[in-house]
């Protein structure tokens, strides 16, 4: 049994995801610091204090609720990323890692989401 949500290993992938996208847009344009860098550092930060604040919930449907919220903020950064990618903000080696972290993050938060479902409810939309 878990301790706390820290042991969660995609807690921990998103808080790698959050820092990968802080290092990433450091170089984003200046004008860019309340445009698309802080979109992107908000979804970021966003998919880790989901998952924290899920767990730190007193019913299951509560945790799931804020786990679909964490899964929908990193899709919201996996868009950002795109997006800055095309505008030439996002270096392609900082896109590579980005959209690598992104997938492994997506695949674990996924896995968590569908162990918390009851059994006739594990459908999950990829």
């Amino acid at each position: 049994m878990l301790r706390s949500y820290r042991e969660l290993r995609a807690w921990a992938r998103a808080v790698d995801l959050a820092e990968t996208t802080y290092r990433a847009t450091v170089a984003f344009p200046r004008e860019e610091q309340f445009g698309v860098t802080s979109q992107m550092r908000r979804a970021a930060v966003s998919v880790s204090a989901n998952i924290a604040e899920g767990y730190g919930r007193l019913h299951r449907g509560e945790y799931l609720h804020h786990l679909g919220i964490a899964r929908g903020s990193l899709y919201e950064l996996e868009t950002h990323a795109v997006i800055a990618a095309r505008l030439g903000f996002l270096r392609p080696v900082d896109d590579a890692t980005l959209r690598e972290h992104t997938e492994t993050s997506s695949r674990t938060l996924n896995r968590l989401i569908v162990s918390l479902q009851p059994p006739a409810a594990r459908t999950l939309r990829r």
